[in-house]
């Protein structure tokens, strides 16, 4: 638990205060709750660029570390709206905390979240643990990206937090920083609208579920598309920004988080949404010219701004309880020939930082997941419903389909039903809002999927529907926000993220590659693995087990149930134990924890022990 937690302040601390300094370099001096988002893509990228040096892990944590404290020292006496931010933002950041807190809780223990729902985890552990010795792995090898896993290097190397701490630490952060960078859009909202709404955009039911296997990845990517469509959005509404020559490089530096987070899939989403988004401006200045009103460049260098006055009852509060005026409304702006400086500058600074990782994204376009022709299930059960992107989905796991858990599949259906009517209303009136980035985000998830679901794989298809589950629900509670509907919705949404959360089993406390080292040796066996009961049943390690054994015939059972002889075919035997289970076994290897046993005695027999093929143990954990 200490582990997870100082794993948990360290990346909250470091992307605030590294990210508030980079939007503070690029001319923004007032608190931005783009910060978190902007500093975990920096995060990443430092930790990525330095962990493979001398010193690896420790290097990166040194970097960061530096990063970090020149962040806060510029920040001091410069920034402005700090404290009243931080006070905004720490009940959101603390309600965050306790419902991705509610896993553990449940179990009663720490550890590899989601092992029983997807065992993938256990070959990032292995990617992270070879990157820390400065050893080449499969992953490394392919391409695959590998920021994530640097940052839980340094975590390892630099605060002397273990592999599995780190992984669950840095989960558990990426959920916090993406309720705070939600608060982006409800900064004026009084606390008893901002906090529920920011809580329920950040962690999305899909995003929760995700969560709740452990996919890290995924809800990074979902942060930083999120935080994208955000920064595209301040960049022609907040009136800090639009002067700024620099006013697009935060945007360019999440797509750069995005890169070695997700490699170049990452920016299927972030590109078309800033096309959609810089056309819908051009479509929307027009209709406003063609109305009798004055337009003015994105860059704010005038052609006489138009303001849409609000009547003062109408008008939000802001954080600090005073109703803003009139004359601070959002001017009507659209792209213009200003814009092409800050355009030019988001590109260089885009193609600076992600130049290191072109060759390995161009290898990465080979990577298994990509094959169409492929089982391409994943751990799903079949293709995943695209409704479940609206948040109202009452089930704690999100591959079953409607019906098969304890809610009939009519609830299924109305809340579907219910969430697709405020998505549409909710379209209308941010189109009326001009709220077009966070239109042109839900165009660019709808298209992301849409390509998913016709020429990807249904592991495809789904992770396209996380990603998109937060703009969604932006989209909804945004503009709809004052209406009593709206809190219908968010205590649906709310209480079906909570339920993804509560069902979240959580594997093993600890990780050793051992396991994995043992494939070679034992081949296709038959291998028969003794583990503690505790291990099996309360850590959920039976598919931990066989996911890092496979290619072989595998039997699992608990050490406290094995019987005085193995079971017939059985050739190799893995035990926690340095004493023999058995009669009639060398000692051929220890690992770890574990010891690996042969049997010199003629093996007879036909075992028993279940076949664990490569895309059974990835695609069937249940099996």
């Amino acid at each position: 638990m200490v582990g997870t937690c100082a794993a948990v302040l360290a990346v909250c601390v470091a992307s605030l205060a590294i990210g508030q300094a980079a939007l503070a370099l690029c001319g923004v001096r007032r608190w931005s709750w783009l910060s978190p988002a902007v500093g975990l893509a920096l995060v990443c990228a430092a930790c990525w660029g330095t962990v493979r040096l001398p010193g690896r892990g420790a290097v990166s944590a040194v970097v960061v570390l530096l990063l970090t404290a020149a962040s806060i020292a510029y920040l001091w006496h410069r920034l402005e709206g700090g404290g009243e931010a931080l006070r905004v933002g720490a009940p959101i950041a603390g309600v965050a905390l306790l419902a991705v807190s509610l896993p553990f809780v449940v179990e009663g223990h720490f550890g590899i979240l989601g092992t029983s729902f997807n065992p993938d985890m256990s070959q990032h552990l292995l990617a992270a643990d070879r990157l820390a010795g400065g050893l080449p792995s499969e992953l490394l090898r392919q391409g695959y990206p590998l920021g994530p896993h640097a940052i839980v290097v340094a975590l390892h190397e630099g605060l002397g937090v273990g592999l599995v701490p780190g992984f669950t630490g840095l989960t558990i952060a990426v959920a916090v920083l993406a309720s705070l960078t939600a608060l982006t859009a409800f900064r004026d909202q009084p606390a008893v609208l901002r906090i529920p709404a920011s809580l329920v955009v950040g962690l999305a039911y899909m995003v929760a579920s995700y969560f709740a296997q452990g996919a890290f990845k995924e809800t990074m990517q979902a942060l930083f598309f999120l935080a994208f469509v955000l920064a595209l959005r301040e960049s022609s509404h907040n009136s800090d920004w639009r002067e700024l020559n620099l006013r697009f490089v935060p945007a360019a530096i999440l797509a750069v988080g995005s890169v070695y987070t997700y490699s170049f899939p990452g920016l299927i989403w972030l590109i078309p949404a800033a096309a959609i988004w810089a056309l819908l401006e051009l479509v929307r200045g027009k209709t406003v010219s063609s109305a009798g009103g004055v337009v003015m460049g994105v860059s704010g260098e005038a052609r006489r701004p138009v303001f849409r006055p609000t009547h003062p009852s109408r008008t939000a509060p802001t954080s600090s309880g005073e109703k803003p005026s009139a004359k601070t409304d959002t001017p009507i702006t659209t792209p213009g020939p200003a814009a092409i400086r800050p355009v030019l500058w988001a590109v260089l600074v885009f193609a600076v930082l992600i130049a290191p990782e072109i060759g390995r994204m161009i290898d990465f376009h080979s990577f298994e997941t990509f094959d169409p022709n492929g089982p391409g299930l994943g751990n799903l059960f079949g293709q995943v419903s695209p409704f479940e992107a609206l948040g109202i989905w009452p089930s704690g796991d999100f591959r079953l389909s409607p019906g098969d858990g304890a809610v009939p599949a009519f609830g299924y259906y109305l809340g579907a039903a219910f969430a697709s009517i405020l998505l549409a209303y909710g379209a209308v009136l941010a189109w009326r809002r001009r709220e077009t980035a966070i239109l042109a985000g839900l165009v660019a998830a709808v298209c992301a999927y849409a390509a998913a679901r016709l020429g990807g794989t249904a592991y495809t298809a789904a992770k396209a529907i996380e990603v998109a589950a937060p703009i969604a629900a932006l989209v909804i509670v945004l503009p709809l926000l004052r209406r009593p509907v709206a809190w219908l919705y968010l205590l649906a949404s709310g209480a079906c993220s909570l339920l993804a959360l509560a069902n979240a089993p959580v594997g093993p406390s600890s990780y050793s590659p051992a396991l994995t080292g043992f494939r070679a040796d034992v081949g296709e066996g038959p291998t028969l693995v003794l583990a503690s009961r505790q291990l099996l049943e309360d850590e959920h390690g039976v598919p931990y087990v066989s996911w890092e054994l496979r290619g072989g015939r595998v039997c699992i059972k608990a050490t406290d149930e094995a019987d005085s002889k193995p079971p017939p075919g059985v050739r190799f035997v893995v035990t926690e134990s340095a004493q023999p289970p058995f009669p009639h076994l060398r000692r051929l290897r220890v690992a770890g924890p574990y010891v690996l046993w042969q049997r010199t005695t003629p093996v007879r027999g036909e075992s028993p022990c279940p076949l664990i093929a490569v895309r059974q143990a990835r695609y069937s954990p249940s099996q």
